[in-house]
């Protein structure tokens, strides 16, 4: 009988506790949902391919018209600096230079090179289309009766490095650490609320702005360590070659961690204990965390989940990270990227500062 009671009394409370009932029942069912949608293969790949030859050229246009019969490629035709451009921004995922007299040398049977440049960045990817690239040059062979093979495809990186995984995941986490920094360091100040150590304050001298630079001041400081003990492991231990500029690097990480923190104190003002500040902050985290694209290219995403990847701050916190650390061909440009963080930090402090109670 005394076990019954135990346990209708704990069933009780667990059933009174909206925010455990969600974290056991609910958020199980949203995250099978979410990645579900992400990893369910219904959504068809496309990849834009750069095409540069002569205007005119038989070969060239005999090409393109065969990659548009690729449901997978678009095809752009252009300049070839144009093209490399666009390659060099992330917006081409292969480019195809047809050479000068490519027609007439495939007429005489004398065997053409076409080069074919690809990002070593995305090497995966650009190995799976130059497989593409090169049945079709196979298959155009074979409508050309008794004739050797004349068309071969001749691979040239982009890049001066091929980046690993690791590089592409570096990032990504110190992305993830600066968020979790921003959003956990806010429930300091929370607690302090809760238990009334704020109100204390309030009757001493001391100006209220001076605790909360204390605390932003902490924060910064603690991603400067984050920063430093990410880049220590991933040299030393995994060999990752950062490129870019450590200024640079460290503009972009102090924007991230004002960003976060600010987004913090936002959340939680919002919240009367630290357990329901806890609850809202995780709310927002977690589908930060998988949708951001820090851990996986957003490429790969369900359009619809499109509008909400765009919306998060996390999403250009870890392009523009990748971008400044390890030249990555980036999502967005990189002042877009530090522009939409700025927006962020800024309404983030505005409201902030208007709903955030002191007592």
């Amino acid at each position: 009988m005394t076990f019954w009671r135990l346990f209708t009394s704990d069933f009780k409370s667990l059933i009174r506790n909206y925010m455990a009932l969600f974290w056991f029942l609910a958020f199980p069912i949203i995250f099978i949902l979410l990645f579900g949608a992400i990893f369910s293969g219904n959504q068809e790949a496309s990849y834009q391919i750069g095409l540069s030859y002569q205007a005119g050229d038989q070969l060239g246009e005999g090409i393109a018209q065969g990659f548009k019969h690729v449901k997978a490629f678009k095809v752009s035709t252009g300049d070839l600096d144009d093209e490399l451009a666009a390659l060099k921004k992330g917006d081409r995922a292969m480019v195809i230079e047809i050479p000068s007299g490519a027609a007439m040398s495939a007429m005489t049977g004398t065997k053409v090179k076409i080069p074919v440049y690809y990002d070593k960045g995305q090497e995966q990817t650009s190995m799976m289309l130059y497989s593409i690239v090169n049945e079709m040059f196979n298959e155009i062979e074979r409508k050309m009766a008794g004739r050797p093979r004349l068309l071969e495809a001749k691979l040239n990186p982009y890049q001066t490095k091929p980046l690993q995984n690791i590089d592409y995941l570096l990032p990504g986490i110190l992305a993830m650490a600066l968020m979790q920094l921003g959003f956990f360091g806010s429930f300091q100040l929370l607690s302090l609320r809760e238990q009334k150590v704020l109100k204390a304050l309030g009757a001493t001298p001391l100006p209220r702005i001076y605790v909360l630079g204390a605390e932003v001041l902490v924060r910064l400081l603690l991603s400067l360590v984050q920063l430093g003990l990410i880049l220590i492991i991933g040299i030393l231990a995994f060999e990752v070659q950062i490129t870019g500029n450590l200024l640079s690097v460290l503009g972009v990480v102090i924007l991230g961690a004002l960003t976060f923190t600010s987004m913090g104190y936002m959340l939680t003002s919002f919240t009367k204990t630290v357990d329901a500040g806890q609850g809202l902050v995780q709310l927002v985290q977690f589908p930060m965390m998988f949708l951001s694209g820090i851990f996986f290219p957003i490429s790969i995403m369900p359009k619809f989940l499109m509008p909400v990847v765009k919306a998060m701050p996390l999403t250009y916190l870890g392009d523009s990270l990748r971008q400044v650390m390890v030249g990555t061909s980036p999502e967005y440009p990189l002042l877009m990227d530090l522009g939409i963080l700025a927006a962020w930090f800024l309404a983030s402090t505005v409201l902030a500062v208007i709903f955030w109670r002191w007592e």
